[in-house]
């Protein structure tokens, strides 16, 4: 049996935890394999809107297992709250829910050196959500991290004290503002004093070696659905480097991230929206500082489910896409939001991009943090209210026509399209 992936291809909020709630049913276990609370996958179902930044997407159907890999990072305090909210809503997490021994602790520390180092860079900041994401994958890298296994040893307050004292050193060297060393409004011992509440409320959750649980479930005939975070452009190695996240986040990472061979890899989901956004800082080429810009925020409510902060937002870059199809061997498309365009006369797309005489057709090295140009082709809009179709046959012409376009210059079928943020305002095209 293969691992099945499913991912974004953008810069992150493309909509992943809609379809992979979505999918779950087809599946009988559900893995995230990187990132940590800075994930903010929004599912909206019986008309409650809910929000996951460590458990995977498929966690509202008990039937289901799910695990969180040990290529995440887990903040106790967070993870704490997220199952306290899915308890007051009816689920159960210790029934479906289980975390590798491997995944990686965001102790208080590593959230205050993510604030020290964030404001240190002044203009330079690369917009980091703050979550001590960073710091937590570079202790990880650096071979003194803490694992959640590590919480059973006999010298685990050792470690973590250990850790605490290498990390205040460093936030020190800063001589920081008293004022910017809260977390959540907390002074440091009282959120430290939370941390550990954090910790001992999730003991209840089943630890286990992930990598043998899933790879012998696969040998059983199970099927795996691999659920990423974030995006292929915030990709730690190919994405707009530095502004990106500190994790893999394209299809090679569900190797490391849940311990499973590349041989082991079925069919990629690559998750897109029908137009572009971004938060915090970096390239973003087809960025729109105007009028239509906002139109797209406002009726995208494009704003960070975990920050809270206003998306920047633009036209859909192909480029990027054929990219990242490229890195990650996408099989099947997902088309995110296609209702937010329903009001445009026209819909633009970036087919290349332009700097000085010289254009390209893929974000190369050179072109991914320079000054470049989108060069933009126009689109009849489709002008019709499409959130309460639920079949193929019915949508407008001039909108299967833009789907037609992506899917010729992407080579990749579109096989499920989003009308909107319920489950079931979903079209899926292709058998799954």
């Amino acid at each position: 049996m293969k691992i099945d992936v499913l991912l974004g291809l953008q810069w992150g909020d493309e909509g992943k935890g809609k379809i992979t709630d979505v999918l779950t049913p087809e599946y009988d276990i559900i893995a995230r394999f990187q990132g940590g609370p800075n994930a903010g996958h929004t599912l909206e179902f019986n008309g409650i809107k809910h929000v996951l930044h460590t458990i995977p997407s498929g966690i509202f159907h008990p039937e289901k297992i799910n695990i969180i890999g040990n290529g995440v990072i887990i903040d106790p305090c967070t993870l704490a709250k997220e199952i306290k909210k899915l308890r007051e809503r009816g689920a159960e997490p210790t029934v479906n829910l289980l975390i590798s021994k491997r995944a990686h602790l965001i102790v208080p520390t590593h959230r205050l050196l993510d604030t020290v180092q964030e404001a240190a860079k002044g203009a330079s900041k690369i917009g980091s959500t703050l979550k001590g994401i960073g710091p937590a994958y570079t202790d990880k890298t650096a071979r003194h991290g803490l694992r959640i296994g590590d919480v059973n040893s006999p010298d685990f307050m050792q470690k973590f004290n250990v850790q605490k004292e290498q990390h205040m050193k460093i936030i020190q060297s800063f001589n920081p503002d008293p004022e910017i060393l809260k977390i959540e409004n907390m002074d440091p011992d009282s959120y430290e004093k939370e941390w550990f509440e954090g910790l001992r409320y999730i003991s209840d959750i089943p630890l286990i070696d992930s990598e043998i649980f899933l790879n012998k479930s696969l040998k059983e005939g199970k099927k795996v659905l691999a659920e990423g975070a974030q995006g292929t452009m915030l990709d730690v190695d190919f994405g707009t480097y530095p502004f990106v996240t500190s994790s893999n986040t394209i299809a090679s990472g569900v190797c490391s991230g849940l311990g499973v061979a590349p041989q082991k890899i079925g069919r990629v989901f690559g998750v897109f929206k029908a137009y572009c956004t971004r938060v915090g800082s970096g390239p973003f080429p087809t960025e729109l500082h105007d009028h239509t810009g906002e139109q797209l925020r406002i009726k995208g409510n494009e704003f960070g489910s975990t920050t809270g902060r206003p998306r920047r937002c633009g036209w859909i870059d192909l480029p990027a896409l054929k990219f990242a199809v490229m890195l990650n061997g996408v099989t099947d498309l997902v088309m995110m939001k296609s209702d937010v365009l329903d009001d445009f006369d026209t819909v633009s797309v970036c087919t290349h991009y332009k700097i000085g005489d010289a254009q390209f057709e893929f974000p190369a090295f050179e072109t991914l943090n320079s000054d470049i140009e989108p060069i933009l082709e126009n689109h009849k809009g489709w002008k019709t209210c499409i959130c309460n179709f639920r079949e193929w046959n019915e949508l407008p012409e001039q909108f299967k026509n833009y789907i037609a376009y992506i899917e010729n210059a992407l080579e990749t079928p579109v096989s499920v399209v989003s009308l909107g943020p319920n489950r079931d305002q979903t079209i899926v095209r292709k058998s799954l």
